[in-house]
C-alpha cells in the first residue's frame, strides 16, 4: 500500500513547526510523552491525532497561540483561543492594570505594542521622546517600527542608529520565523528599505561614556543625549490571541544623567488631571 503524504491539513503543519524548532520526530515525543512512530503518523496523516495531542504538541513546539488556533481548525477541530477586542468589557481588568503600571513607571518611558508594533497604550515618557516628529508618524494608529526607523522620524535623534537599527530589524525577523505574519513581513520590508538619515552611515564610533550592561538606546532630546536599556514583558500563559500578542516595553535609563533629568522634568510639568 502507498501512503500519499497531502500538504495540507495538520499534519504537515505540525511537521513544519518541528522543523522550525529543528527537533526531530522522538525529540518531540519525549517532551510530549509520546512516541516518535504516533508523531510520524500524525505528520504524514496516518493519524489523526486528538485535539489533546495538537494542543500538547504545540506546546512543546512553542507554537503562537494563533497559530494553535489554526492548527486546530486543520485537524477538524474548534478554535480553543478567543480573539478579544482590547476595547471589550471582558478586557476592563487588563487595561486598567496596564494604565497603572504605566502611570506608575513616569517618568521612564513606558509603552505597550501588538503583534504588529502598533502601540495601544502609552505613558508621559513615551510623549517627551516623541516631541517635535511630524504629524504623519504621529496619526493613530501609530507603529513603533515607522517612528524609531523613519527618516523623519527618531532616527536622526539616535546616536547608535546602525546598532539600534541592526537590533530592531533581527527582532522583527525573530518575530516572523515565530509567527508567520504576512503583515508583519510587510511591515519589515517597508521599515528595512527606509533610508539612513544624511550621516548616520559614516558616523565615526563613539566611545560610550559608561559599561553599558546591554546594547543602548542613546537618542538626542533638547541637545542632550539620553541612553536607555529596553525591557520587554509578555503575559504569563496567555489564554487569549490578543493578550498573548501585546508586549510592555520599558525604557530604563542607563545612566544617572538619564534618570536625573527626566526626574527634573517630571517635577516641571503640571500634574495629571
Amino acid at each position: 500500500m502507498t501512503t500519499v503524504v497531502s500538504d495540507t491539513g495538520v499534519g504537515p503543519l505540525l511537521r513544519g513547526w518541528r522543523e522550525r524548532r529543528r527537533l526531530s520526530q522522538l525529540e518531540l515525543a519525549l517532551r510530549a510523552g509520546s512516541s516518535a512512530r504516533h508523531v510520524s503518523f500524525v505528520e504524514t496523516g496516518r493519524s489523526r491525532p486528538s485535539e489533546e495531542m495538537v494542543l500538547r504538541l504545540a506546546e512543546h513546539l512553542e507554537v503562537p497561540v494563533r497559530e494553535r488556533n489554526a492548527l486546530l481548525l486543520a485537524a477538524g477541530y474548534a478554535p480553543r483561543y478567543a480573539e478579544t477586542p482590547l476595547d471589550a468589557p471582558r478586557l476592563e481588568a487588563l487595561r486598567e492594570g496596564v494604565e497603572r503600571l504605566l502611570r506608575g513607571y513616569e517618568p521612564y518611558p513606558a509603552l505597550v505594542v501588538d503583534g504588529s508594533y502598533t502601540v495601544v497604550a502609552a505613558n508621559r515618557g513615551i510623549g517627551l521622546l516623541l516631541d517635535g516628529l511630524p504629524e504623519h508618524l504621529l496619526t493613530p494608529p501609530l507603529n513603533t517600527m515607522r517612528i524609531a526607523l523613519h527618516p523623519e522620524g527618531l532616527a536622526p535623534r539616535i546616536r547608535n542608529l546602525r546598532e539600534w537599527r541592526g537590533h530592531l530589524l533581527a527582532q522583527m525577523e525573530r518575530q516572523i520565523a515565530l509567527a508567520r505574519s504576512e503583515s508583519l513581513r510587510e511591515l519589515y520590508e517597508e521599515v528595512a528599505a527606509y533610508p539612513l538619515p544624511v550621516g548616520a552611515e559614516g558616523e565615526p564610533e563613539e566611545a560610550e561614556p559608561y559599561p553599558y550592561f546591554a546594547l543602548p538606546l542613546r537618542i538626542e532630546h533638547d541637545g542632550r543625549v539620553l541612553s536607555f536599556v529596553s525591557s520587554i514583558s509578555t503575559f504569563n500563559t496567555p489564554l487569549d490571541v490578543t493578550v498573548a500578542e501585546l508586549a510592555i516595553e520599558t525604557l530604563i535609563p542607563a545612566d544617572p544623567e538619564t534618570a536625573a533629568y527626566l526626574r527634573s522634568l517630571a517635577e516641571e510639568a503640571p500634574p495629571r488631571a
